[in-house]
């Protein structure tokens, strides 16, 4: 299957002319599914979603910026949300991980049809302080399709995604990944015709992976005749950076009367983070030291 450690590489074609990206995130994604418990179908629309926005992030220049991508959809699977930062991490979840669908005629899984119709949304926070959203409906809820459309509304940059997530009948992930190909605005006509010719003719990703393509070897044949040079090259991976220190600042927010009602209710409180699963206990009592704690930092 090639290299199992998860990576994502930048790369330039046609003196500068193209920017492109591409990523392997089998472990990534297996992560997500063992978290989850999803079903095929949900763990290549999360996979999928995931390297999306890894690359997506590679975008983005500030440390502290991420990106988020939210699907509001009617399909089975719920819809999903996926927030990546530029630093290689990824987290996500989806609000139906057991949605089951049969395959579609070519044997591929139904993606679009858990998915269904709805929107798009990605949100960019930069510096932690400017937040840019930008909305588009869904084209076909496979999910590299919608990527695409949404850079070409929302960004004006028209761009080639392909996403795979390969799933074995034991439901683990044989491969992951996928690429973005963006052309820049003084990008000629040549260059462009060069392109769509290689990625008419290219395999889908999940073949690529499987007869072991690296992230590099992927951009080399999608840009091939454009003079690819590989610029630079991270590792990736799910990871949450939840904590007890952040699950108790929401609980804060719910106020004093809710914080009071929980600790009434039950001995002890069990808070799951939506994006790994990661169980937090709260005992009664730490509940009620949490209140008196707040109120003394806050001269209450």
């Amino acid at each position: 299957m090639g290299n199992t450690v998860d990576y994502m590489v930048r790369a330039t074609a046609a003196d500068g002319q193209v920017r492109a990206f591409a990523v392997t995130g089998r472990e990534l994604v297996q992560t997500a599914r063992k978290a989850h418990g999803t079903t095929p179908v949900a763990t290549a629309a999360l996979g999928r979603t995931m390297c999306g926005a890894l690359m997506m992030a590679d975008m983005l220049k500030g440390e502290k910026d991420l990106i988020t991508i939210q699907i509001t959809s009617d399909g089975p699977l719920g819809g999903l949300t996926v927030t990546a930062d530029n630093s290689g991490h990824v987290k996500g979840y989806v609000i139906n991980p057991m949605v089951l669908l049969p395959p579609k005629e070519d044997g591929h899984l139904d993606v679009g049809g858990a998915v269904g119709k709805g929107v798009l949304t990605v949100i960019r926070d930069l510096d932690l302080k400017n937040t840019y959203t930008g909305q588009v409906e869904l084209q076909s809820g496979e999910i590299a399709e919608d990527i695409a459309r949404y850079f070409a509304e929302s960004e004006q940059v028209p761009s080639a995604v392909g996403l795979g997530v390969l799933v074995g009948t034991d439901m683990n992930v044989l491969a992951a990944g996928g690429y973005i190909i963006q052309l820049m605005p003084f990008a000629a006509e040549a260059v462009i015709d060069r392109l769509e010719k290689n990625i008419a003719s290219s395999q889908y990703v999940t073949d690529m992976l499987s007869e072991g393509h690296t992230p590099e070897s992927m951009l080399r044949l999608l840009l091939d005749g454009l003079d690819p040079q590989i610029n630079d090259s991270m590792p990736v991976q799910f990871f949450c950076n939840c904590d007890k220190d952040r699950v108790e600042r929401a609980l804060i927010l719910l106020g004093e009367d809710e914080i009071r009602s929980m600790a009434a209710e039950q001995e002890d409180t069990v808070l799951t983070c939506q994006f790994c699963k990661s169980a937090y206990h709260f005992t009664r009592q730490d509940l009620l030291d949490l209140i008196s704690r707040h109120k003394s930092e806050n001269g209450g």
